[in-house]
Order: structure tokens, then C-alpha cells, then sequence
């Protein structure tokens, strides 16, 4: 199984136009970086951050999707466990 990661960049305010120019150029990255897989991603314009979940061989691999897509790669934190309110009930 793939590790699962959590990656955190700091972007600011995007328009709808810059976001969907950002993700574009995400997903033809993705093409260029053997494993990477994005999962989804969390916008959080109070904070000018998006937090996005990926699927990748490794860190490095994240590094180089960011720079292929021209995105920063603020902090990346490896997921050890999915939890769910479910799991609890």
C-alpha cells in the first residue's frame, strides 16, 4: 500500500480563475511523477492555506509534484492511521 500524506501550502487568497489554473497544472504534474495520486484537497481562505491529501512513494515525490506544478510544499505530514467517528460507535 501507498503512503498516504498530508501536505500543507500556503497560497493565499486564490480566485476561482487562479484555483482552477493551480489545479491543472497539478493534475499535469501528476503525469510527470511516477506514484503521486491526489486524493483531494481542503481550501482554507482564512488562513491562505489548502491542505491537500496525496497518495505517493515518498516525500520527495510530493517535493517534485510541487515543483513540477509550480506549488509550495509548506510542510508534509505522513498519515499513520484513518480514523472515523464510525469506528467508535
Amino acid at each position: 500500500m501507498m503512503p498516504r500524506y498530508i501536505i500543507e501550502r500556503s497560497v493565499g487568497v486564490l480566485t476561482k480563475e487562479q484555483m482552477d489554473k493551480a489545479g491543472r497544472k497539478s493534475v499535469a504534474a501528476i503525469a510527470n511523477v511516477p506514484g503521486v495520486v491526489w486524493i483531494k484537497s481542503y481550501v482554507s481562505e482564512a488562513e491562505g492555506k489548502i491542505f491537500c491529501e496525496y497518495d505517493a512513494p515518498n516525500p520527495e515525490a510530493i517535493r517534485e509534484h510541487g515543483r513540477l506544478a509550480g506549488l509550495p510544499v509548506d510542510k508534509i505530514s505522513e498519515v499513520a492511521l484513518v480514523i472515523s467517528p464510525d469506528m467508535f460507535q
